[in-house]
């Protein structure tokens, strides 16, 4: 039986079911990802609600062909990223939303955001954190010339890509490999790798000890 997850509302095949809300800025292939893996029963719960902060973002046309609720709100309708956060909470709050996945998000969530869902927050990356954090961290693999990157899935903490590791995946890098090729080679992994964290919260299996993450 898997483990009840606070605010959980709903049971199917007595399983429990979490609600996951998603934020997404661009293309939304890991989010096709996610749903993908909840169609086939690899992940313990529904997508209640895709949030956006660009309208014209590929993710929310996904989401409108899975059936999914979507919600855009404008950042420039607010005073200040405490007030947009707050709105975005109000949304996941509606619908008693577990666990808050950051799908290609391109905003750096503020404090209260942070502290209302305290290790309730994933991200992925596209590299072996602590390893090129940041932005454009396939550019910086490549510039670097290391032998080995990936992705990494991690909680959401106030630094920036600095919270608890839940999985990483690594990818060779070859002498060829660009920018692109090697985004394209680490895009593969993440799409295994999140639903897979995401399955493992469901279940009530992730432990954080102080930085690190264990699998019961």
């Amino acid at each position: 039986m898997t483990n009840l997850v606070p605010g959980t509302k709903f049971v199917i095949e007595e399983k429990v079911m979490i609600n996951i809300g998603i934020l997404a800025s661009g293309r939304g292939t890991n989010l096709q990802a996610i749903i993908e893996a909840i169609k086939e029963g690899k992940i313990e719960g529904r997508i209640s609600i895709v949030i956006s902060d660009n309208q014209d973002t590929f993710a929310l046309k996904r989401a409108k062909q899975n059936n999914i609720e979507i919600e855009y709100i404008n950042f420039k309708s607010f005073k200040n990223r405490n007030d947009y956060d707050k709105k975005i909470i109000e949304c996941l709050k509606e619908k008693d939303v577990d666990l808050v996945v950051l799908a290609g998000y391109m905003r750096i969530l503020s404090s209260y955001f942070i502290k209302m869902y305290k290790n309730k927050i994933m991200n992925i990356h596209p590299a072996l954190l602590p390893s090129f954090s940041g932005l454009h961290a396939q550019r910086q693999a490549v510039e670097h010339g290391v032998k080995v990157s990936g992705c990494t899935v991690h909680f959401v903490d106030e630094g920036v890509d600095s919270g608890p590791i839940i999985l990483q995946k690594s990818v060779e890098v070859k002498a060829a490999d660009t920018e692109e090729s090697l985004a394209e080679k680490i895009l593969k992994e993440e799409h295994q790798i999140y639903p897979r964290a995401i399955q493992l919260f469901s279940q009530g299996r992730l432990v954080i000890k102080g930085r690190k993450v264990f699998i019961k």
